[in-house]
């Protein structure tokens, strides 16, 4: 691409070109234009110098295109009309978009969330690439620089206004373990707990959630002392629940899915140990301009909303 070049066209003057091969009359192209006669000479004359040609000949059937000018007729039309595809607004039909969305969610989350969601969006939007990552470190950074769409995640301490933030849900946590687990019977306090290897399942950016500030029961339910297992994985650490002595601090909603919740049950937490995990969407402002953006942001709302409203019938 020869910059140099093409900074001495004027737009302008190409569609002045445009005008004129279609009119071969200057008087005529000068009223298309909305402009003067004259000015339309000079911008006539302006076009001759760009292009090294004279580009219209006298005769008497009016202006008569040289070689070169019927060359230019040949591409001008098209180039003129990529350009204004170019410049035109933003449109979106989901029916044709051919792209790809990357979301980062906790499996909590998306084993709720992503079957009526990819279920939904499969019929409206058949040629759309949903790609999910569930262990995603410097979630907010990555969605500055577009490595991430959205995020779902835990409520973090601060967001900068450069994010745009919505609250989708608020779990409270309880003690998940088999239903033959000895801790299924008596009352459960963290004496009991810190006899039994716990899992952890992974948190994205622990280190900015904002629980970690406000909730002394989420540390103690990571006591370093325990025997545990830490994973990002959440079915392997439900198959390890149903077979083992392990508990996990978890969400009692992943229960609802009778999928993974064979032989599991939900324990309340000790007492005066309740604490709510709450969930946000988030987005970079980037992409507040973008009509996929903004109706997938509006899918996954419209999705949670009709989760929660089958969870309270």
């Amino acid at each position: 691409m020869d910059i140099k070049q093409l900074a001495k066209i004027d737009l302008n003057l190409l569609i002045s070109l445009q005008i004129l091969l279609e009119e071969r009359s200057v008087s005529r192209a000068a009223e298309r234009l909305y402009i003067t006669q004259p000015a339309m000479s000079k911008t006539l004359s302006r076009l001759r110098q760009v292009f090294g040609d004279p580009l219209f000949i006298r005769g008497s059937h009016g202006m008569q295109p040289t070689p070169r000018a019927q060359e230019l007729s040949e591409c001008l039309g098209d180039i003129l009309a990529d350009i204004n595809h170019l410049v035109a607004p933003a449109t979106f039909d989901p029916a044709s978009f051919n792209g790809e969305i990357t979301l980062a969610l906790s499996e909590y989350i998306g084993v709720a969330l992503l079957p009526p969601l990819i279920r939904n969006l499969h019929t409206i939007a058949p040629k759309l690439t949903i790609k999910t990552l569930t262990r995603v470190e410097n979630q907010l950074e990555q969605l500055a620089n577009g490595t991430l769409d959205f995020a779902i995640q835990i409520e973090q301490t601060t967001y900068s206004e450069d994010f745009r933030t919505e609250h989708v849900a608020s779990n409270s946590p309880a003690i998940l373990v088999r239903d033959t687990h000895p801790l299924s019977r008596g009352t459960i306090t963290w004496e009991r707990l810190a006899s039994y290897p716990v899992i952890r399942l992974y948190i994205s950016d622990l280190e900015q959630v904002e629980i970690l500030r406000t909730s002394d029961t989420f540390n103690r339910a990571r006591n370093p002392n325990q025997s545990c297992l830490e994973t990002s994985h959440l079915l392997t650490s439900l198959e390890v629940l149903r077979t083992t002595d392990y508990f996990m601090p978890g969400p009692a909603s992943i229960l609802r899915n009778t999928s993974v919740a064979e032989h599991l049950i939900a324990l309340p937490l000790p007492a005066g140990g309740e604490y709510t995990m709450d969930y946000m969407l988030v987005s970079h402002r980037r992409t507040e301009g973008s009509a996929v953006h903004q109706w997938f942001w509006a899918q996954i709302l419209d999705t949670l909303a009709a989760l929660r409203m089958d969870a309270s019938q």
